[in-house]
């Protein structure tokens, strides 16, 4: 009995001990409980910092504040745009006569195109040839874009430089010294003329491969009649272009080399396979597309192998399939001039110009003819309007191009004139140099 007593006031004692201590436990806010019994070891979750203390980095330190992204600024410039704005820079075009008109006006003000091309007839002296470029700039200030300003400036027979300029050699001389170096030097010179007057594209190098004898076009305008001489120099004059800020376009995809036909006047037929193109008259492009060229111009050549029934400049076989995706080109692409014979004596320029474009193009080339330029971007309008070219086609196409032109820091400034007495003797002196004099 007197035990049974000891235990049954040992036990009582051990549970009030117990209900004390876990009262107790329960009411205490300790820095390991957060008051309502929550514990707050290294296995719970941390609290949330108020808002007034600086959030913590892994070693205690503060955190940086969150950065917004970045915005890329070419997204933010297209958003600027207006669709009659992006429509305009899917065109360039050329102009009558030596100043501005009311037509170049209403090209700039009112169809807001991308740029100007100028030939022989544009450009009558140095004096003339600054002033109608200083002028045209200051027309498109209008504009929250600047111009491309644009020549066909090879050298040789093809050349819009003013008279007193010497002449560069051809480009199958230049081709003929082995050297690239020679290309890369004269194609500066080019360079130096030419961004001297404002201007900041050349639709050159030509990176076609003078293997036809018979051709009437292209000849002494290639570098060579092999397609390893033909990247060799292609590569160094772009080189040299692009050195002094101009933009080269090489001519003419997917290559004009083997034809007996001139292009202004009709429409050349090439009957090689892909097999043969790849072998020869592609390898100077792909040449250049690996070496990162801006712009591609495409020939209006049919090419009855890869498609029947439409010329190069509009075919989505040549364009899209062949430059954009087996050659794997993401720049520009401009179609040679679609005022030439091979288009209008054949097809609707309108219908080709919509068609360059949705094949995967991006400038539609109007040299000539102010009713057929403001007749191809009523075109154009129309099928963006239509559907034809979708919205997200054209962003597409207009973005590549807003690239192109930041890439090269194109500006409305107007130019001070090349120094004419420092060019010439560059090129004397490179005639000099490499044995062309």
């Amino acid at each position: 009995m007197r035990q049974n007593r000891k235990w049954l006031i040992c036990t009582m004692a051990l549970i009030f001990i117990l209900t004390f201590a876990g009262c107790a436990s329960r009411n205490s806010a300790t820095p390991e409980s957060d008051g309502n019994g929550v514990n707050q070891g290294q296995n719970a979750a941390p609290s949330s910092p108020s808002a007034n203390d600086p959030q913590q980095g892994e070693n205690g330190e503060p955190s940086p504040p969150p950065q917004e992204e970045a915005t890329d600024p070419i997204v933010d410039q297209l958003d600027q745009l207006t669709t009659a704005e992006k429509i305009g820079q899917l065109v360039l075009v050329g102009m009558s006569g030596t100043v501005p008109d009311e037509h170049t006006r209403k090209l700039i003000e009112t169809y807001h195109v991308g740029g100007f091309i100028f030939y022989k007839d544009n450009i009558e002296n140095s004096k003339q040839a600054l002033k109608l470029i200083n002028r045209l700039k200051e027309d498109n200030s209008v504009n929250p874009l600047p111009l491309f300003l644009s020549v066909d400036e090879e050298g040789g027979r093809v050349t819009r430089m003013p008279k007193e300029y010497a002449k560069i050699p051809t480009a199958a001389s230049i081709g003929s010294t082995g050297d690239p170096k020679a290309a890369e030097t004269f194609y500066g010179i080019i360079g130096d003329e030419l961004s001297g007057f404002g201007l900041n594209l050349d639709f050159a190098p030509v990176l076609d491969v003078n293997s036809n004898p018979d051709n009437p076009v292209i000849g002494d305008r290639s570098f060579g009649n092999t397609p390893e001489a033909v990247s060799k120099m292609g590569l160094a004059a772009m080189e040299g272009l692009s050195g002094k800020g101009v933009i080269p376009v090489v001519k003419h995809f997917p290559g004009h080399g083997d034809t007996s036909v001139d292009s202004h006047l009709g429409l050349p037929v090439v009957n090689h396979d892909l097999q043969r193109l790849k072998e020869l008259e592609l390898v100077p492009f792909q040449a250049a597309i690996e070496s990162g060229t801006d712009m591609v111009m495409i020939a209006h050549l049919l090419l009855p192998k890869l498609d029947p029934d439409y010329p190069s400049s509009f075919s989505k076989a040549v364009i899209h399939d062949l430059l954009r995706e087996e050659l794997g080109y993401e720049g520009v692409i401009v179609s040679d001039d679609m005022t030439m014979g091979a288009i209008t004596e054949n097809y609707s320029i309108e219908q080709a110009a919509v068609e360059f474009i949705t094949a995967g193009g991006n400038i539609v080339l109007v040299g000539h003819d102010y009713e057929k330029e403001e007749s191809v971007i009523r075109a154009i309008t129309e099928a963006v309007k239509q559907g034809t070219i979708s919205e997200e086609m054209l962003d597409e196409r207009v973005s590549a191009i807003l690239k192109l032109k930041a890439k090269y820091k194109l500006s409305g400034e107007p130019a001070d004139g090349p120094d004419r007495k420092a060019v010439n003797a560059a090129i004397k002196e490179a005639l000099k140099q490499y044995g062309l004099q």
